[in-house]
């Protein structure tokens, strides 16, 4: 059977509540199939979340993964593009830890390209009416990590990739961005919808001028 791997976060850096992982938990509620879903919640934690996600790619072998994390300050959903091979912590983890400028994984290379359609996943999750943009930084804390080792970890044939979320209304701090954790569920159920059913991305326009 097909197997999808979606992944969100715990709360961090004394937040009450992290999207991400509620948006997860709401996907796979409503979930139907055919192909199988398995979800987790990741710890906020260089090395956890990382081992975690390791562990739930060699149990499952999925053919999909795609991990979902914060960016408090955004205001649409951004699907990543690029995962850097570089730790360097503005706030410590849960664990406390704040690793400067060390590689996520030793003598890996830089960086990695997502290898899921990035592209026609901005274009249906545009086309639910959903805000929604292609990023080319996952930053450098716990979501850039985890990004940049799901696709190290991820052998080819399996796809993955990565997409932060802005703050949902039912949990943002005041005056932030945020939008209807709904339209955040849509938004992971729409890309794991699309990497299952599109193996060529979109051949359009999706850089940026700075």
């Amino acid at each position: 059977m097909t197997t999808v791997l979606l992944t969100g976060f715990e709360p961090f850096g004394g937040d009450a509540a992290n999207p991400s992982g509620e948006a997860v938990h709401l996907v796979a509620s409503r979930w139907t199939g055919p192909e199988l879903l398995v979800t987790a919640v990741l710890p906020v934690t260089f090395a956890g979340a990382a081992a975690r996600l390791r562990e739930l790619i060699g149990e499952h072998r999925p053919d999909v993964v795609i991990a979902a994390g914060l960016a408090g300050g955004r205001t649409a959903i951004g699907v990543e593009r690029v995962a850097v091979n570089l730790v360097d912590a503005r706030i410590p983890d849960n664990d406390g830890e704040q690793p400067v400028d060390v590689p996520s994984i030793p003598d890996a290379p830089a960086a990695h390209f997502a290898t899921l359609p990035v592209k026609e996943i901005v274009r249906r999750i545009a086309a639910a009416g959903i805000p929604v943009e292609l990023s080319y930084s996952a930053g450098t804390f716990v979501c850039n990590h985890v990004f940049f080792t799901a696709l190290e970890a991820a052998a080819s044939p399996t796809r993955a990739g990565f997409v932060h979320v802005p703050w949902s209304t039912e949990h943002a701090p005041a005056n932030a961005a945020a939008l209807p954790l709904r339209a955040i569920a849509d938004a992971l159920e729409i890309a794991v919808r699309t990497s299952l059913d599109v193996t060529e991305d979109a051949v359009v326009p999706g850089g940026t001028l700075h």
